[in-house]
């Protein structure tokens, strides 16, 4: 495929464009990892190019949304296209606003709004989108299309409704079907409510699945008993859409790095700030030493992380969005993962969230709390039992001389400042034994000092013995 890229594509993702490029709706099921997001942003390089669209709007949830501003387009979309970029926001100042504003320009740059799915469950944001849309020859795209799966959800409903104002439609997900083969419906009808034949749900649903009656406090409701035509379903779907696997990637690198950003809730802003005040107060005129300037950035992360500790050592839980987004996280995988925390804390919460959701027998830890007679138990049902599909620990007690080669999915819910710690826990996956890629996922709090322990961790740089004194300043 001869294009001016800025990145050159692996074999996959050229064959992703060579299906899709000129289409009006297409779908890219690939799976985490294998690159979709370079595969839309070239796409639409090049229908920009020949004169198709000038303008982009895509719609992601909160944690993956900033992404496209600070990683994905400034990684991949070409630079002899001249943009503009915006990042939407509801609560906005006046230099904001103007800069939303240029979107409505006439000039020939290429005009990308990017907006988090949960702002079109309100007017101001549907009104906003469905201005950019009419005011362009553009191109939508859902990333992380599962997010309107629900029929009757607001943000569903009116993303269809503003699917009929764009042109050329794209969704993106590594799994489609995350509980059912129902999850499909609405991520098709957003494409061409012709695709797969149905304009109704339940039309879809009566052909796909089996129903059966029951009575619950009195009322009879119909409850899916089972799925049927899967077959068809599945021939239905291939004209319009591109499967890819990890696993079925050859050219992909050993070792992927991504980052899922959060925001903190205004609880956790308030103590923040507090948390913050006191450290820079302490600072000021004091010599610090290694222990204390830990102790000050583990408060401050402990916070991000949803829980903060009193002098007399209670644990007050802050309502915070982490676990939610690792849930998230959790639904797109496939296969087993491993998921990495600092804090005791969280590792029971993230153990008691993960068991609710997915089965009692779906995980096992390994950490402190863990009894001895009963961690190699757990590595052996997590590297042999199908049925075990998540593994949660943390660096001090899992990092070191295990093998968890079963999984090729590793999230870090949080980081210790350790780099050592960290190199060995990304290296229980990616090791002998290990026949797939492997993918490293980091939950990251937006403009905290997590970022800065993340983006450390990944430069090789050790917080533990070279953050000192007035440097934490600029940290916090």
């Amino acid at each position: 495929m001869q294009y001016k890229f800025k990145m050159k594509p692996f074999a996959h993702q050229i064959e992703a464009l060579k299906r899709s490029v000129d289409k009006e709706n297409y779908a890219y099921f690939m799976e985490m990892g294998t690159g979709k997001s370079k595969v839309l942003i070239d796409n639409m390089s090049m229908l920009y190019d020949k004169g198709r669209i000038d303008g982009v709007l895509i719609i992601a949830p909160k944690g993956v949304y900033r992404n496209w501003l600070s990683e994905e387009l400034p990684l991949h979309l070409p630079d002899h296209i001249e943009k503009t970029i915006v990042l939407w926001k509801a609560a906005i100042s006046k230099t904001q606003q103007k800069r939303l504003n240029t979107l409505f320009e006439t000039n020939e740059d290429l005009h990308i709004l990017l907006m988090n799915v949960e702002s079109l469950s309100t007017k101001k944001g549907v009104d906003f989108a469905t201005r950019f849309l009419i005011s362009h020859k553009t191109l939508l795209a859902i990333d992380e299309s599962t997010t309107i799966k629900n029929p009757k959800a607001k943000r569903t409903r009116n993303i269809l409704e503003l699917a009929k104002d764009a042109k050329y439609r794209r969704i993106l997900t590594g799994s489609p079907v995350t509980k059912s083969p129902l999850d499909l419906f609405t991520q098709c009808y957003f494409l061409d409510p012709f695709l797969l034949g149905f304009f109704s749900f339940y039309a879809y649903r009566n052909r796909y699945a089996h129903m059966r009656r029951v009575v619950i406090s009195g009322r009879e409701i119909n409850l899916v008993a089972g799925y049927q035509r899967l077959d068809e379903l599945e021939q239905k779907i291939k004209p319009f859409s591109y499967r890819v696997l990890k696993e079925d990637c050859l050219d992909l690198p050993p070792k992927i790095w991504t980052k899922r950003f959060i925001t903190l809730t205004t609880e956790q802003k308030k103590v923040y700030e507090q948390m913050r005040t006191t450290a820079l107060a302490q600072l000021d005129g004091n010599l610090m030493t290694t222990v204390t300037v830990l102790t000050q950035l583990m408060r401050l992360h402990q916070i991000t992380c949803g829980h903060m500790k009193t002098d007399e050592d209670e644990i007050i839980d802050l309502k915070n969005n982490r676990l939610d987004e690792l849930m998230s996280i959790l639904d797109e995988v496939t296969g087993k993962a491993i998921i990495w925390a600092n804090y005791q804390h969280d590792i029971l919460k993230i153990e008691n969230e993960i068991k609710k959701r997915f089965g009692p027998e779906s995980i096992v830890t390994y950490y402190g709390l863990t009894p001895p007679d009963q961690r190699h138990k757990n590595i052996k049902k997590f590297q042999g039992d199908n049925e075990t599909r998540f593994l949660v620990g943390n660096p001090q007690t899992g990092g070191y001389g295990i093998t968890l080669t079963a999984a090729n999915t590793v999230i870090y819910y949080s980081n210790s400042y350790d780099l050592e710690k960290r190199l060995q826990s990304e290296d229980r996956a990616h090791r002998i034994g290990q026949k797939h890629k492997v993918h490293y996922i980091d939950i990251v709090a937006e403009d905290t000092v997590d970022e800065k322990i993340v983006q450390s961790l990944r430069d090789k740089i050790n917080i533990a013995s070279q953050i000192m004194g007035e440097e934490l300043r600029s940290w916090i």
